[in-house]
C-alpha cells in the first residue's frame, strides 16, 4: 500500500470511529431507547398503571392522560387537567414527565405508553455496540430511482400482529458480486433516504429482524453512496419495549454484508 493509500485508509477508519463514538453516545442517552423499562397498550377505559401518575386511555382518534391531582409536567408546564394526544400513525411520540421518568405516548396501530427511566438495567449494563471493522470495500455507489408518486408501503413489525405504513419515494439500485440489487427506500433525514434490510448475516452475526442504513441525499444525476459500514441496529435489537418495523418485501440481500453493527452484547 502506498503512502497516499495508507493515509486515505487511516482517514477513512478515523471518520468511522468518530461516527461510532457519536452513535454510542446517542444510545447512552439517559432517556433514550436503552432507558425503556415498560410498554403498555392503552385501552378504551381510563386505567392506572403501577408507578405512573393518573389515568390513561385511548379512543379511535387520540390518547388521554388525566393527572388526577398527581404531579406531572408536559412541555415544561405542570399538568393540571386532562391532556389529549392526537398523534401520527408510526410517527414520533410525545412525552409526559413524572419525577425521574419520562412517559412516552406513541401511536402504533393503537396508542401505547412507554416509560423511559435513567436507572434502567439495560442502560446501566450498556458497554457499546459490537461492529465489523470498517472496510472501504463496503462503500458502494448506487443509483436512486424515484417513483412517479411516493407509494404507501405496509411492513410488519417485531411485535406480532402489528404493522407500520411508510411512504416509499423510490428504490436504490446497486451492484455487488457482479449482480444488480434493488432496495426499497423510505424518506430519511435532511433530504436523505433510509433503507431497512436484512442479509445473509442476519440472525448469525447481526440482529435477525433488521438493520437500517442512512443514505445521504442523491446527487443531481441520481447517484447515491451506500456506506454499509454505518449500518445500524434498530432499537428493538437492544430492548423488548420497541415496536420496530421489519424491512419491506424484497429488501433481503442474498449475500453477507459483513459491515456495520453486529448483534448487540445484550442479545448475544
Amino acid at each position: 500500500m502506498s503512502g497516499v493509500e495508507q493515509e486515505r485508509a487511516t482517514g477513512f477508519a478515523q471518520r468511522w470511529r468518530e461516527w461510532q463514538a457519536d452513535r454510542v453516545s446517542s444510545l447512552a442517552d439517559p432517556y433514550g431507547w436503552l432507558a425503556l423499562v415498560s410498554l403498555d397498550w392503552l385501552g378504551d377505559q381510563p386505567k392506572a398503571y403501577p408507578g405512573l401518575p393518573g389515568l390513561w386511555w385511548q379512543d379511535d382518534d387520540a390518547a388521554y392522560f388525566d393527572p388526577q391531582g398527581a404531579e406531572a409536567r408536559y412541555e415544561g408546564a405542570p399538568v393540571r387537567e386532562r391532556l389529549r394526544f392526537e398523534l401520527v400513525q408510526s410517527g414520533a411520540g410525545t412525552r409526559v414527565v413524572a419525577g425521574d421518568v419520562e412517559i412516552e405516548v406513541a401511536r402504533r396501530g393503537g396508542y401505547l405508553i412507554r416509560v423511559h427511566d435513567p436507572k434502567a438495567p439495560v442502560l446501566a449494563a450498556f458497554r457499546g455496540v459490537p461492529a465489523y471493522e470498517p472496510a472501504e470495500e463496503w462503500v458502494l455507489t448506487g443509483s436512486y430511482e424515484p417513483f412517479d408518486e411516493p407509494r404507501p408501503t405496509t411492513v410488519g413489525a417485531v411485535v406480532e400482529g402489528l404493522t407500520h405504513v411508510y411512504s416509499a419515494p423510490g428504490v436504490v439500485r446497486f451492484r455487488h458480486g457482479g449482480e444488480e440489487h434493488a432496495l426499497t427506500a423510505f424518506n430519511g433525514v435532511n433530504g436523505g433516504l433510509s433503507i431497512l434490510f436484512t442479509d445473509a448475516t442476519s440472525g448469525v452475526t447481526t440482529y435477525a429482524a433488521n438493520r437500517s442504513l442512512s443514505v445521504p441525499p442523491p446527487a443531481a444525476d441520481g447517484s447515491v453512496v451506500l456506506d454499509f459500514n454505518r449500518a445500524e441496529n434498530l432499537p428493538c435489537a437492544f430492548t423488548d419495549f420497541a415496536t420496530c418495523p421489519l424491512p419491506p418485501e424484497g429488501n433481503r440481500l442474498p449475500f453477507a454484508v459483513e459491515a456495520g453493527e453486529r448483534t448487540p452484547y445484550e442479545r448475544a
